[in-house]
């Protein structure tokens, strides 16, 4: 593969830079005037993997491919633009992501002027693009997470220059506000409230591929919110790879208890937000949550790990117990609060002993769900330079151990639902069966239920009959 000059690729060490230069705020977009009607008669598809936040840039993809005048379809088969929006966050997503860009070499072989473009996270990768350029030529389109916006001048190019387009920036990042925005639901919403991340836990590449931490500012957010309000949505998500560091890198005047305060009081019936991590959790935090019914009583504060040794080596900046006290805090003072977690097994060089202290602390606080991994080496990251004797059978059986002790407590939690009502925002027909409705409870529990006459998006009371380990059985109170 001959690297062209205009190629922009992507430098790892440029992603990890970090100075005090102020950040850059643009906000006004405006789709350039050649690219202003490429899109009519054209139909795009867009494909997403990953976070919410990638679920968010997807919505940015689809409201600039709108501004230009494609339609947006739910069938690859007829799509003359196909984005792929890609997760960097573990490398078992690499290998479904190349299946799918396999999967397309076919409909490229049938139409040479079909347009492949790869985006996201992944595409912040040096051997991820490298390898796509070489191997994979149906890929006429290449940009990173910092460049979303010049999507229409990008299309141009491949469309009708016949240009296979390569722009990464490995770069701090900016803040871009009023990009267009095609919601996929009616009524939750993600608003971003945040980008980037300047934590650098070692095992994770997320603050190379999103940049530095930057806040948007809160009169945006308030507006955003305002105007999902008025368009009747009834739950919002804060999105941020950190929510309780919100505006540190702007001034002391901002944080993210007055700013989920300040939401609060727009009157939005549900507010969550992810992802909390442990380190930036505000006693104010939790008084603004247990004060305001819209809040939802639910937190996702990740662990990684119950070992305060490992805890170090990943960078976490706190120990088993300060995760503890911090636990301890949330159930006494949010009432009806579940708590979710993400734990990491297999770290470089975890022991039986430390492994054992990450089950002490499941044990401990009884998560109401967990989402658990076998450590992933990303490419360029401190862990991923680790050296590593423990066998991936090893690793395996602590997942598997894992697993059925942190499932055995959901199941206790879930339980103590049956014989209560709850309220469910209701999210349509179960993806699993269509003679039942599904839904969340404010504690983010998964309902499925049977009722007459019931819409997507209306708050149901909801009687419990039985539970599952992921999820409650009930039916609607008529």
């Amino acid at each position: 593969m001959k690297k062209r000059p205009e190629w922009i690729l992507p430098d790892l060490k440029e992603a990890q830079k970090r100075t005090k230069k102020q950040i850059e705020r643009i906000d006004s977009y405006v789709v350039p005037e050649n690219a202003r009607s490429i899109g009519v008669n054209r139909l795009y598809f867009i494909s997403t993997y990953g976070c919410q936040a990638n679920e968010r840039d997807s919505e940015t993809l689809a409201g600039i491919m709108d501004s230009m005048g494609f339609t947006k379809v739910e069938d690859v088969e007829k799509a003359d633009v196909i984005l792929i929006n890609t997760c960097a966050i573990r490398d078992n997503a690499m290998e479904k992501v190349l299946g799918e860009i396999g999967n397309f070499k076919r409909l490229y072989r049938e139409n040479p002027d079909l347009v492949i473009g790869v985006c996201g996270c992944m595409a912040q990768e040096e051997g991820f693009v490298e390898r796509l350029l070489e191997k994979y030529p149906q890929v006429r389109l290449l940009f990173g997470t910092h460049n979303i916006h010049q999507l229409p001048e990008m299309l141009y190019s491949v469309i009708y220059e016949k240009k296979r387009v390569v722009r990464i920036y490995s770069r701090e990042g900016e803040v871009y506000e009023n990009l267009p925005v095609h919601r996929f639901g009616k009524h939750k919403a993600w608003v971003n409230i945040m980008y980037g991340c300047d934590k650098f836990c070692t095992y994770c590449i997320v603050p190379y591929t999103r940049g530095k931490q930057r806040s948007r500012y809160m009169d945006e957010i308030l507006k955003e919110v305002r105007e999902l309000k008025e368009q009747g949505y009834k739950e919002i998500t804060l999105l941020g790879q950190n929510v309780n560091a919100y505006g540190k890198d702007i001034d002391d005047s901002y944080d993210f208890a007055t700013l989920l305060e300040e939401c609060a009081k727009i009157g939005i019936p549900r507010i969550r937000f992810t992802t909390s991590h442990p380190w930036d959790f505000s006693d104010e935090m939790l008084d603004v949550i247990g004060k305001y019914e819209n809040i939802m009583p639910f937190i996702h504060l990740p662990l990684q790990s119950g070992d305060s040794d490992i805890l170090k080596l990943m960078g976490r900046r706190y120990t088993q117990e300060e995760y503890i006290t911090l636990y301890n805090k949330i159930i006494e003072r949010i009432p009806n609060v579940a708590v979710s977690t993400d734990i990491i097994v297999g770290f470089p060089n975890e022991s039986d002993q430390q492994f054992e202290h990450t089950l002490d602390v499941v044990k401990y606080c009884k998560f109401d769900n967990a989402f658990t991994f076998i450590f992933s080496p990303r490419p360029g990251t401190p862990a991923s330079r680790m050296e590593d004797p423990i066998s991936l059978e090893t690793k395996k059986k602590r997942l598997a151990l894992l697993n059925k002790t942190w499932n055995q407590y959901a199941l206790e939690r879930n339980k103590a639902y049956i014989g209560k009502t709850v309220t469910v925002l209701v999210d349509g027909w179960s993806k699993k069966n269509h003679t039942v409705y599904s839904g969340y409870t404010d504690t983010n529990k998964l309902v499925n239920f049977t009722g007459n006459h019931i819409q997507t998006g209306d708050f149901v009371q909801v009687y419990i009959d039985d539970a599952k380990t992921f999820s409650l059985d009930g039916h609607a109170i008529e």
